[in-house]
Parts: structure tokens; C-alpha cells; sequence
């Protein structure tokens, strides 16, 4: 049996068009790269695995498997951890269940779609339920179909355009998910170019003091992404602006979309989204309305939980992951349940673990913790986020 493990591991960041150049430096202390930096994945996904620093320089996916008979934990992590730095809108898009996503991979595999198709919807059998807690002083994102008696006032406040008119009926269904539905498929499938502008130009020019933020996003994305759909889809979401330390839960069905800020990310350990616009990727827009639970509900704001002094638990209530919280002061503790990775997102904490093992982390670095390890004692003056599996 091998001792219990507190170990460093790190990665690289990701250059995606969307990323932020210099959110991600400035947590670091470091400076920019000169190019985007979009994500840094914690974590043993094949996309992009962490490298252990034990002296093997391995990656996660290789270490976990070649260790986890002796160390007694799984050969493979349910949960990916990120940083997020949002410097321009992702697509909005939409997460699987587990069962459809197994059901959706079989049938893919079955037709002979290559994996890596751009018209691929499923990538794998597995869910993608995310967290994302806002790191930077406020964070911007769009998180499932806002009240639509809200949302008719809105698109009252656009005028009477044919196309906005047109808008407007597919709205006034009674049954509000059936009118969501309609008005998402027909946006999507069905409208033309000239619709779209139309709407987005009403919006752009559309003056009202209650939805004054929705209609200002509206403008900024039409810079960022000229006549998509999904400027008007985002028109029917809810618009999040998270301050620092606060979170969104985002289940299976839940159209969502990050605008801009820095975060720490945590989902089930999936590659499977289906887009719902402001990209220019592939849209599937039959599947996409297959998996949209189109219930207007309130934005999904998820609460920690005290667990002790300095301490607290983002927990959905899910198998795959929960997010500990540790802002360390004086000795702040956190129960692990299972093999965790610590990230270390503010000033310098050092990690203590219950065999005695110690690991410094400053803001961007992370460590892999054994569950053996727990509980997993902080102290210094920073804050530490810890990943592991959920209840």
C-alpha cells in the first residue's frame, strides 16, 4: 500500500477565441500570454489531462490508472475542474441527461458518426451537469428561459415590426414551455436572416429601464457574433450577473450561455454539448429541442454550506462532484468524500493533510489530495477551492 498522497499537478491554458488575455494572468500574477486564455482543465479528461509532479511528469490519465489499485481510489475522475476566463460570449447551449446521453451516443456510434464529426452531438455516454463560482468581482451569464410574462413585456418594448410581431404571437401561447419551444425551434429553423436583424436591430435600438441590461447585452453581442439567432434566443434567458463568490447550478436541459468574468468550474466528466446559437459550430436544432426543458424558472443560483470555520460546500446534491470552499485563516478544515484536487485561486494557503503531507499553493496552482488525506487542513491567508465527488 502506498502512503497517502498530496501531490502537484498543473496544465496549461487553452486558447479559444472566446478567452480572456489577461484574466487568467492576473490571477496568477504573471504576464499575458499575448493571446487568449480561455480555460485551464484540472484534471484527468483526455482533452487535456494535468501532469503530475511526483518526479514521472505523467499525465493524470495515465498516473490515476498505473496507481489506483494501490492508493484504493478509481482508475478515473467523475468530475473536471476548470478555470474560466470568459473575455467574449460563449454559445449557448445545452447539457444531456445521463440517459440521453446514453441513448444518444449508442445511436450515433450505431450510424457510424465519426467522434470527432463537427456534426457529432454526442461525444460520449455520460452527463454534464456544471458549477461555476464567480472569481472575478462580477460575472455575467444567461441561465435557463426567463418568467415569459416577463418576457413579452420585453419584446414589447421592441415595437411592431412584422418580424417582432412575429415574435410576439409564437409568445402568446398559453402554455408557456409549448410557446418557448415554438419560438426557439422557429428562431433557430425557421426565420431568415431579414427576421433576425430585424429583431436584434429593434432590440439594439429599443429603449426601456427595466430590461435595460438585457438589451445592452444585446448590442454587445451582435458585435461579437453579427445577426446569430442567438442573440435573440439570449433575449428569452435569464441575465445572471454573479458577484465574486457566487454560484450557478446548471442541470441537464438548462439552456445557459457564459458572457464574461473569471471562474472556477466544476462539471461531470463529459464533452457533450449541443449549441443553441452565438457560434458558428454546428446546431442541431431538433436535438437541441429534444433535450431544452423549456419551463421559465428563476436563474439557478446554488448556495454553499458551512461545513466549519473557513469552510463551505457547494453541493447540487449530484454523485459526480461537489465544490469545498476554504478560505484558510486559522487552520480551516474540509472533509474530503473521495479523491479531490485543491486549487488555489487567491494569496498562498498551505495544505495539510491528515498523514502529515503538506503542499503551498498560490492562485493557479493545484495539487492532487487521496482521500486518505482527510480532513484536509488550510492555513495562510488565501482561498482554496476543492474538487471531489458528490454526496
Amino acid at each position: 500500500m502506498l502512503t497517502p498522497v498530496l501531490v502537484a499537478i498543473s496544465n496549461t491554458p487553452r486558447d479559444y477565441a472566446w478567452g480572456s488575455p489577461t484574466l487568467i494572468a492576473d490571477l496568477e500574477g504573471r504576464e499575458p500570454s499575448g493571446s487568449p486564455e480561455a480555460e485551464i482543465w484540472f484534471g484527468d479528461h483526455p482533452g487535456s489531462p494535468a501532469v503530475v509532479h511526483d518526479g514521472s511528469d505523467r499525465t493524470l490519465d495515465a498516473w490515476l490508472p498505473a496507481v489506483a489499485a494501490d492508493l484504493d481510489v478509481p482508475a478515473k475522475l467523475p468530475y473536471l475542474l476548470k478555470l474560466l476566463a470568459a473575455g467574449a460570449p460563449l454559445s449557448i447551449q445545452v447539457h444531456p441527461s445521463k440517459e440521453q446521453a446514453v441513448e444518444g451516443f449508442a445511436r450515433e456510434e450505431a450510424a457510424g458518426v465519426p467522434r470527432d464529426a463537427g456534426s457529432r452531438n454526442y461525444k460520449d455516454d455520460n452527463h454534464k451537469p456544471e458549477v461555476i463560482v464567480a472569481l472575478s468581482d462580477e460575472f455575467t451569464a444567461l441561465a435557463g428561459l426567463r418568467d415569459i410574462s416577463r418576457t413579452r413585456a420585453l419584446v414589447d418594448a421592441l415595437g411592431e415590426g412584422a418580424a417582432v410581431a412575429a415574435l410576439r404571437a409564437r409568445l402568446s401561447a398559453d402554455d408557456a414551455s409549448e410557446a418557448l419551444r415554438a419560438t426557439i425551434g422557429w428562431l433557430l429553423g425557421e426565420a431568415d436572416a431579414a427576421e433576425i436583424a430585424e429583431i436584434v436591430d429593434a432590440a439594439a435600438s429599443a429603449e426601456s429601464t427595466e430590461f435595460a441590461a438585457e438589451l445592452e447585452l444585446t448590442r454587445s453581442l451582435h458585435t461579437a457574433y453579427p445577426s446569430d439567432p442567438g442573440i435573440v434566443v439570449a433575449l428569452l434567458m435569464n441575465l445572471v450577473q454573479l458577484r465574486r463568490g457566487e454560484a450557478i447550478f446548471v442541470p441537464a436541459g438548462v439552456l445557459h450561455a457564459y458572457v464574461a468574468g473569471l471562474g472556477v468550474e466544476i462539471m461531470a466528466a463529459s464533452d457533450n454539448v449541443l449549441r443553441g446559437g452565438l457560434t458558428p459550430k454546428h446546431i442541431d436544432v431538433a436535438e437541441l429541442l429534444s433535450l431544452v426543458d423549456f419551463r421559465p424558472a428563476e436563474p439557478p443560483f446554488l448556495r454553499p454550506t458551512a461545513t466549519g470555520e473557513g469552510a463551505e460546500v457547494f453541493a447540487p446534491g449530484i454523485a459526480d462532484f461537489a465544490l469545498g470552499h476554504l478560505t484558510a485563516g486559522e487552520r480551516a478544515g474540509l472533509d474530503l468524500r473521495g479523491l479531490a484536487i485543491a486549487l488555489g485561486v487567491a494569496g498562498s494557503t498551505t495544505l495539510t493533510g491528515a498523514s502529515g503531507a503538506v503542499v503551498t499553493l498560490a492562485a493557479g496552482e493545484a495539487a492532487l489530495v487521496t482521500p486518505d488525506e482527510s480532513p484536509l487542513v488550510g492555513n495562510g491567508a488565501g482561498e482554496v477551492f476543492v474538487a471531489m465527488p458528490g454526496a
